[in-house]
């Protein structure tokens, strides 16, 4: 699939709208990472140490200028800084942990409520105005009017604290160790039903009510009255015909959509103990980690765009007139 230039021209743009933002906000925050170093230090806070910590830190005394030149120059070796909360280690060690958890998670819960949305979006359009229709339809309203933190509180208590059917948090259970076998990938499983749970209302009823509007709207063209015409059966009618053209409009929800994912993923993992990027996030938000909240801020940022630009190029399979377009 080929991607206009004019589309890549706008993807590079945001890209660098997100870098300078990237660059800048963490410079006008209250407070800094030396800081905070040196808060925890106390009396062992020398001017020597003082001036060594503000050296690795990259808190030097240069125009502001020279510093965006330094940063850019970090950004392309991948060096993010150390971590105030967890030094030595580095933003990339730290964030390199947690992007595998919330990858997992995000994915397994845009999956699921993907294949659930659309089948229920698609039968809601073939039965509409049915009593399938007038249950799921309203349903899908509510789940996506709900709050993700009310979502995750309530899940947490009845399936977790009341019922103890599974794990209260963390990925996996804290007495294994990591292995690829069969006894902790079982852990991490059950481990994730809560959190994909919790993510999949407001993406199943996103998925269902846009799948319904454009279904509607491609049940009447000639293809599918062609198609019942030659007596196939309504499975392939409905799927093979309706669901197949109909999917483009939720791509598109799908890619806009994924600011509101990654804002549910992180109300989720820190409800959950998760340790993806959220629990990260919000960790080196009390921690002042500013180094890891600039860090992670550019990553989601790249994932979004990365994701945008994932869903334009499988635009051409799902519809091949949108080929030379894209």
């Amino acid at each position: 699939m080929r991607v206009s230039s004019r589309r890549l021209g706008v993807y590079a743009v945001a890209l660098a709208f997100a870098i300078v933002m990237n660059f800048i906000l963490p410079r006008l925050m209250p407070g800094s990472p030396v800081d905070a170093m040196v808060a925890q230090l106390g009396p062992r806070a020398t001017p020597a140490a003082v001036e060594a910590i503000k050296a690795r830190f990259g808190a030097v005394d240069q125009p502001m200028l020279w510093q965006f030149v330094d940063y850019v120059k970090g950004l392309a070796t991948f060096d993010l800084g150390v971590s105030v909360k967890y030094y030595p280690q580095t933003v990339v060690q730290v964030l390199g942990r947690s992007t595998l958890w919330t990858v997992f998670l995000v994915t397994t819960a845009v999956i699921f409520s993907l294949c659930v949305g659309v089948v229920l979006g698609a039968i809601s359009a073939w039965r509409r105005g049915g009593r399938f229709d007038t249950i799921v339809s309203p349903l899908s309203v509510i789940m996506i009017s709900v709050p993700p933190v009310i979502v995750a509180l309530t899940t947490l208590f009845v399936f977790a604290v009341s019922l103890r059917w599974f794990p209260v948090g963390y990925a996996y259970d804290p007495n294994l160790d990591p292995a690829f076998d069969f006894t902790f990938v079982g852990s991490v499983f059950a481990h994730a039903i809560l959190p994909v749970l919790t993510l999949s209302p407001f993406l199943i009823g996103e998925f269902q009510t846009t799948m319904r509007s454009s279904m509607i709207s491609v049940l009447g063209e000639d293809y599918v009255t062609m198609g019942r015409a030659k007596g196939l059966s309504h499975l392939t009618v409905m799927f093979g015909y309706g669901a197949r053209n109909a999917m483009l409009p939720v791509l598109t929800n799908l890619a806009l959509m994924l600011g509101a994912v990654f804002g549910g993923s992180i109300v989720t993992e820190i409800v959950f103990n998760y340790p993806g990027l959220g629990l990260t996030l919000y960790t080196a938000s009390i921690a002042r980690d500013y180094p890891v909240i600039q860090g992670q801020l550019l990553l989601m940022t790249l994932a979004t765009l990365g994701a945008n630009f994932l869903v334009d190029l499988i635009y051409g399979l799902v519809d091949p007139r949108l080929r030379e377009a894209v």
